[in-house]
C-alpha cells in the first residue's frame, strides 16, 4: 500500500513538472518529449513519466503519436482569449460566494497577499508579484467553499501563467492591478457580494484588455 502511495506521488510530482514547463513555455507546441529524454532530465524511472504523458493528454496539454511519443500542444492565443472569457463568467460568481462566506481569519490573508504584492511591486520584482497574484484569486476560489469553483478555476488560471506573467510586468499593469485587488477586498470586508462581483468581473476584463492592448496574444516565431 505504502509503495502504491510513493508510486502514486511520484507520478502526480512529475505530471506537475512537466505540466508546469509546457504553460511557461519551456517546452513548445510541437516540440516532441521522449519518455527516456524526460526521465533522465527529472531523474525518475520511465514509468511515472508515461503515466504523466497520459495525463497531460487527456487534458490536452500533450498528444500521444504513433512513432513519434508526446508532442506539445500547450495553450494557443485562442485558448487564452476562451480563458478569459469563461473566467470573466465564472469569477465574478466566485467573488460573490467568497464575499458571503468570508471570515476575518481569511480576509486577514488576503490582506496580508495585497500588501506583499504592493511591497514586491515597489521593488520591482515581478515573479513574486505573479505569485501574489495567483495566492489574491486562489484563496478567493477557495472562499467559494466549492470544490467544483476551485479545480475549474485554478486550471484556468494556471493555463493562462505565461501571458498573465508578461501582462503584470506591462509599465502601470502590475499598479492598476493592485488597486483593483485593493477593491474586490474591500467589497468583501463589507460583504457586499455583488460589488465583489461585479469588481471582480471588470478586473479579468481589464486583465484581458491589457493582453490584447499589449499585443500579448501574438504569437512571437
Amino acid at each position: 500500500m505504502e509503495e502504491k502511495m510513493q508510486a502514486t506521488n511520484l507520478t502526480a510530482q512529475v505530471y506537475h513538472q512537466i505540466r508546469k514547463g509546457i504553460l511557461c513555455g519551456s517546452w513548445k507546441p510541437g516540440q516532441a518529449l521522449t519518455e527516456l529524454a524526460l526521465s533522465k532530465q527529472l531523474s525518475v524511472s520511465r514509468t511515472p513519466v508515461r503515466e504523466a504523458l497520459h495525463q497531460l493528454e487527456l487534458e490536452g496539454l500533450i498528444e500521444l503519436r504513433p512513432n513519434r511519443g508526446a508532442v506539445v500542444v500547450g495553450i494557443c492565443p485562442s485558448d487564452i482569449e476562451d480563458i478569459y472569457e469563461i473566467r470573466s463568467l465564472l469569477e465574478g460568481r466566485a467573488a460573490q460566494k467568497a464575499a458571503m462566506n468570508s471570515r476575518p481569519e481569511m480576509l486577514d490573508r488576503l490582506i496580508e497577499i495585497v500588501d506583499l504584492t504592493e511591497f514586491y511591486i515597489e521593488r520591482q520584482d515581478y515573479d513574486r508579484v505573479t505569485v501574489m497574484d495567483d495566492r489574491f484569486h486562489q484563496l478567493i476560489y477557495e472562499l467559494t467553499g466549492s470544490r467544483m469553483f476551485q479545480r475549474i478555476l485554478a486550471d484556468l488560471h494556471a493555463y493562462a501563467e505565461d501571458v498573465r506573467e508578461r501582462s503584470i510586468k506591462e509599465p502601470g499593469r502590475a499598479m492598476i492591478m493592485l488597486a483593483e485587488h485593493r477593491a474586490i477586498l474591500e467589497a468583501m470586508a463589507e460583504h457586499d457580494s455583488e460589488k465583489a462581483s461585479r469588481l471582480m468581473t471588470q478586473h479579468v476584463h481589464n486583465s484581458a484588455e491589457n493582453m490584447e492592448k499589449n499585443h500579448l496574444l501574438e504569437v512571437t516565431p
